[in-house]
């Protein structure tokens, strides 16, 4: 009987992992093919070096909206202020930076600390006077555009100097890019082999060696190849290598910390959680204190990328990254969520974004097609979680 039930829950524990999969290989298909279509719709010039190079770097801050974002919406919460908050902390940079001469270094801990301040503020509403997060950041979101326009005065804060500029507008020299791509590639290598001996050495289920590492070599492969085409143009654009950081250390968090499993438990069952001695206010707490610390990160990234401050910049950025992370595998319901997938998603956005801009599609189209993509990805989140349930 207890073989039985061992074989059911192993085939149960296949069938959800193939679905992992196929969601990720869905993903990664769904990127190559805007990639090839915009290509062909461009006359190639959408995969030329400077072009990749360029959506790279635009592609950093909302990715690193979506990595917080993900935590956010795994714990069953949504921040709508995220867009405005990045505005917020930029503008503050920009003005230290401009108005008061303060050095780059010490605007941007001022930016994200105060972005990591006012989530706190956030996260103190939501987690201990239970007031529901989306109402929060709603007036989040209004509070905080409405600080950026008053310190400012509405005016446009520029220009920014060589230093401040630089953080979006420098890349890593050749031989260092490659070197390390190279060093990736060698951990990616290690760690799969160094897990696959402990899942062996603890009787559980490995995948066959052939199917694990081909799928590295692959990885490497197209690692490779887009380093080569940066490469061609300026180089490893230093903004990626902020996102490719934070994605690493928010993955160790989420994956090997027990905040990390703490926040998957919070959002797939509450109750339990509590149960289990689980402190939900104050794991709630720190998951928006991080997603304002982030904010406050991608605030500076865009400052720098734009040479100046705006009062609407950062505006409706929040959608686009629960977006991201919504196409990324992320459940609105709270309890699964990929920050690989999640990154993956900003550039499938950015892609888009860039692709339509570049045939000269006038904006609304932009925002009706991100919204259809939206709405689709929710549908089919929604689908393949009751496909679940039923198996």
């Amino acid at each position: 009987m207890n073989g039985k039930s061992s074989d059911e829950l192993e085939e149960k524990r296949q069938v959800l992992s193939f679905r992992m999969n196929v969601q990720s290989y869905t993903l990664i298909i769904a990127l190559i093919l805007i990639g090839v279509l915009f290509a062909i719709l461009t006359g190639g010039e959408f995969l030329s070096s400077r072009n990749l190079s360029n959506l790279f770097t635009q592609m950093t801050v909302i990715s690193i909206l979506a990595i917080g974002m993900t935590f956010v919406i795994v714990a069953a919460h949504i921040d709508l202020s995220v867009g405005s908050l990045a505005g917020l902390t930029g503008g503050i940079a920009a003005i230290l930076h401009v108005w008061f001469d303060w050095n780059t270094g010490l605007v941007v801990l001022v930016a994200i600390g105060v972005g990591a301040l006012l989530g706190l503020f956030q996260g103190w509403w939501v987690a201990y006077r239970a007031v529901p997060a989306f109402i929060v950041t709603l007036g989040g979101m209004l509070i905080f555009r409405g600080i950026l326009i008053g310190l400012s005065k509405g005016q446009t804060i520029a220009p920014l100097d060589k230093n401040f500029k630089m953080i979006s507008n420098s890349y890593l020299p050749y031989s260092l890019g490659y070197a390390l791509v190279i060093m990736g590639i060698v951990l990616l290598f290690f760690f799969t082999w160094r897990n696959r001996n402990k899942r062996l050495e603890m009787g559980l289920h490995v995948s066959s060696p052939i199917l694990d590492y081909g799928k590295l070599f692959v990885y490497s492969l197209s690692i490779v190849v887009i380093t080569y085409m940066l490469s061609r143009y300026h180089g490893l654009p230093l903004p990626l290598i902020i996102v490719i950081t934070l994605a690493g250390i928010f993955i160790f968090i989420s994956s090997k910390t027990a905040f990390g499993r703490s926040i998957y438990a919070i959002g797939g069952n509450k109750e339990a959680a509590a149960l289990s001695g689980i402190n939900i206010k104050r794991n709630t707490l720190t998951v928006f204190v991080l997603m304002g610390a982030l904010a406050g990160i991608a605030g500076v990234i865009l400052t720098s990328r734009l040479n100046a401050a705006t009062t609407s910049a950062g505006d409706m950025y929040e959608l686009d990254a629960i977006a991201a992370c919504v196409i990324g595998g992320t459940s609105l319901a709270g309890g699964r969520g990929y920050i690989v997938g999640s990154i993956i998603g900003a550039l499938i956005m950015v892609s888009i974004d860039n692709g339509m801009s570049m045939m000269n599609i006038q904006t609304f189209w932009q925002y009706i097609v991100k919204g259809m993509i939206l709405i689709i990805a929710v549908w089919i989140d929604i689908a393949s979680k009751n496909k679940t349930s039923v198996a």
